[in-house]
């Protein structure tokens, strides 16, 4: 059974007969019965069976489903049709066809989880071609005494001298180069003294045990390593709070110790000072080729780092001509001979002999701290080197940003973006923030000082208070500094031999003596050669692709359907029309039921008086028969009946009134006034 929807002509203007537009909510078959044959005006034809309406919707739910069975491409639907006299068939049709749609579902609902957890694939190309060979940075690991603060080192010399005899007897002024003072010729005592401190975990009695035992072996007195730690007090601005920056050794304890307090006499250098006369630091570049060609000054850029002294970028980003490999070896490389005496410049900041090096790209800062290693003497060290690439995806498929623009920290060393770069400017933000000062190992922003703990008191209690912070992730850097998209990187493997030979030594350490007018005191302590090349020129690129992309879902999705239904693209369009299908019939049953309650002749009291109050005349024809003559021959001209009302819109899914209900509504309204 269907319903229609039938278009019908307006009716003309002046309320003259004709046919209006009239949206007919009758079922497929229902008429309306006539009072009878009326020579003067015949109802319009009633569309039959034949008949197509413009847009036509089923009578029930029921008719709809079995006409969506019977005709859809969707496998096992007609079974629920053709089976519908054996109720056992048509209930296991159903509960099968029901449980294939629930287990289909379950399927997408997993595939579209997939989509939306965004995995990634990984693809490794291998490539093959000249590659830019990177910067290398070498330094002296001799750090300088610089002429404007000579005579404050040299006064640290003489109290760190003083400190270590006064803790452990040994007289260090000749090794220092300083001269035995008293207390009354030194200036001032510095603040935060280093101190021996007692550990107060070990128990007094195990403490005396161990002293005696250690005094019947040796009359001299010594300080046992389980029984005391070494340090020194940092407080807070108002010495409200206070702790020991201790250490177990003895050597890491003198060496963090001076170390702080050349900071604070580093950070009084003039703003002016940019780096150091290179004529000072004498020379350390004996030789410097690659692939086989000298080098010149064009080359290679200076400046000078705090503790690992003067230090030389080659093929840094200042270099016009980036240097280009086109073999691969030891001869089509970087080949440097070094000079590695120690000066003793600061000897308590340098305890190690040779020379740091690491490898890093042209747009990138050299940490030496980060990714360097050193150099041994009198050894020829070959590092070789292998490129590796890494693209990672962005946005929801990772957390990594392409070139730091989305990541709130600003960076201060004003290069590329690097996750090394990021986490010193962070620690650097949170040390102006909390200590009001900067650290004088990474950059400083604007207007800031460094640290100084004339100016700054507290500022070491503050340092390492966000040192431990820092370490275990306080500070938020790690979680802010994000992977960067794009990073090469390289591989680097070191090879080591004895570099001069026992046989060849003299005349090579003969020739550097006269090529570089410089006489080598510790001949094998005195020279070291490194040699830095491409292992091959294949180079690997890692990078990342989505896994399920959009065609791959829709793919997978398609799969499933054909699996449990057999169907196709068509069959879910057939499902979307037997959706809207559904939403259609339910809202013209209910309009049918609402109109039929409220709107109804005798079904509601507004309503009833509305078509009450309307002339039979004015009833459509196609709804319902004209009236016969002589009900309408009581109206004359002049008593002609007043409408109290507009049209109503009629109930036209309600069976048209009787005749004689006609009447009586006309009899009730119409009067006949005296003359």
């Amino acid at each position: 059974m269907l319903m229609r929807l039938l278009l019908l002509p307006p009716r003309p203007a002046g309320g003259l007969p004709g046919r209006s537009l009239h949206l007919s909510g009758l079922m497929k078959g229902d008429k309306c019965e006539e009072p009878g044959p009326d020579p003067k005006s015949a109802a319009p034809q009633q569309p039959t069976e034949e008949e197509e309406a413009l847009i036509e919707f089923h009578r029930s739910y029921r008719d709809l489903f079995q006409f969506f069975c019977n005709n859809t491409t969707i496998h096992g639907a007609i079974r629920l049709v053709c089976s519908q006299h054996n109720r056992m068939k048509t209930a296991f049709w159903a509960v099968l066809w029901l449980c294939t749609f629930g287990m289909m579902y379950w399927q997408f609902a997993l595939l579209f989880e997939e989509y939306f957890s965004y995995p990634v694939s990984l693809n490794i190309n291998l490539n093959s071609d000249k590659l830019v060979f990177p910067a290398v940075t070498v330094c002296t690991l001799n750090p300088y005494r610089y002429t404007q603060i000579k005579g404050e080192l040299e006064e640290l010399d003489r109290i760190t001298a003083k400190t270590l005899f006064d803790l452990y007897k040994y007289n260090s002024f000749n090794t220092l180069g300083g001269h035995p003072r008293g207390r009354r010729g030194l200036r001032e005592a510095l603040p935060h003294p280093l101190q021996l401190l007692g550990d107060p975990d070990s128990p007094p009695a195990a403490r005396r045990a161990r002293s005696v035992a250690s005094s019947m072996r040796d009359n001299n007195p010594q300080v046992n390593w389980k029984d005391w730690k070494i340090g020194f007090k940092l407080c807070n601005q108002n010495k409200s709070d206070c702790f020991y920056q201790t250490y177990s050794s003895g050597v890491d304890a003198v060496r963090e110790w001076y170390r702080f307090h050349y900071i604070n006499i580093l950070s009084r250098l003039p703003d002016s000072f940019t780096s150091l006369e290179e004529d000072k630091l004498g020379n350390f570049i004996f030789s410097c080729r690659f692939n086989q060609a000298s080098c010149s000054q064009a080359n290679y850029s200076h400046f000078h780092h705090p503790i690992y002294g003067n230090c030389y970028t080659f093929n840094g980003e200042n270099n016009s001509n980036l240097w280009m490999s086109s073999m691969p070896g030891v001869n089509n490389g970087l080949s440097l001979t070094l000079r590695t005496e120690q000066n003793d410049f600061i000897p308590l900041l340098s305890t190690v002999t040779g020379a740091r090096v690491t490898v890093h790209g042209q747009d990138e800062p050299a940490f030496m701290d980060d990714g360097g290693f050193n150099l041994r003497p009198g050894v020829e060290t070959s590092i070789s080197m292998r490129k590796e690439a890494l693209d990672r995806l962005g946005g929801n498929y990772g957390d990594c940003t392409y070139n730091g623009s989305d990541v709130p920290v600003k960076n201060l060393y004003h290069s590329k973006y690097t996750q090394q770069v990021c986490i010193h400017s962070c620690f650097q933000e949170s040390m102006v923030k909390e200590c009001g000062c900067a650290y004088i190992f990474y950059p400083r922003p604007e207007h800031v000082e460094y640290c100084d703990y004339k100016k700054h008191d507290s500022w070491g209690y503050c340092y390492y208070k966000l040192q431990g912070a820092f370490a275990s992730d306080r500070l938020g850097c790690f979680t802010k500094c994000l992977k960067p998209c794009s990073v090469t990187s390289y591989k680097l493997s070191a090879g080591y031999s004895r570099w001069p030979s026992v046989t060849s030594q003299d005349w090579v350490f003969r020739m550097l003596s006269l090529q570089n007018n410089y006489t080598i005191k510790n001949k094998r302590n005195g020279v070291a050669k490194l040699n830095v090349f491409f292992k091959e020129l294949n180079y690997k690129t890692n990078s990342e692709s989505p896994s399920v992309t959009m065609v791959t879902l829709l793919s997978n999705l398609g799969s499933q359907w054909s699996l449990w239904f057999g169907s196709s693209v068509l069959s879910v369009v057939e499902m979307a029309e037997l959706i809207f299908d559904l939403m259609v019939i339910t809202f013209l049953m209910l309009l049918r039921r609402f109109r039929s309650r409220y709107w109804s002749p005798g079904r509601g009291g507004r309503g009833a008086q509305e078509v009450a109050s309307t002339p039979a005349s004015s009833l459509p024809s196609s709804v319902c028969p004209q009236l016969p003559s002589s009900a309408s021959s009581l109206a004359t001209p002049d008593t002609s009946p007043t409408l109290t009302a507009p049209p109503p819109a009629y109930a036209t899914l309600a069976a048209c009134p009787a005749p004689s209900s006609l009447a009586g509504a006309n009899s009730s309204v119409f009067t006949l006034e005296e003359p």
